[in-house]
């Protein structure tokens, strides 16, 4: 199976854990699922001053610059492996 192909599954996968994940958890395979498909976050994040999820998880997003899209599909790969324990 080709690395895409696994990360479909691995998403799939995410949608389907027995326990939900610590919010941390969430919010790394979060920013680790958008560089996977969207590549690097845009500079300017949500300017809402209450938008605090919004901005964790552009912080997130914003932290992985620079890793390749097959990169962030492995260690999406990986972390759900992980989780799936």
């Amino acid at each position: 199976m080709d690395l895409k192909a696994q990360f479909e599954a691995a998403v799939a996968d995410s949608k389907e854990l027995s326990s939900r994940p610590s919010n941390d958890i969430l919010l790394k395979l979060y920013s680790l699922y958008k560089q996977a498909v969207d590549g690097d976050a845009p500079a300017e994040g949500p300017t809402g001053m209450f938008d605090i999820v919004g901005k964790a998880k552009h912080n997130a997003w914003a932290a992985l610059k620079g890793k390749s899209s097959e990169e962030s599909m492995q260690a999406y790969i990986d972390l759900i492996k992980e989780l799936k324990g």
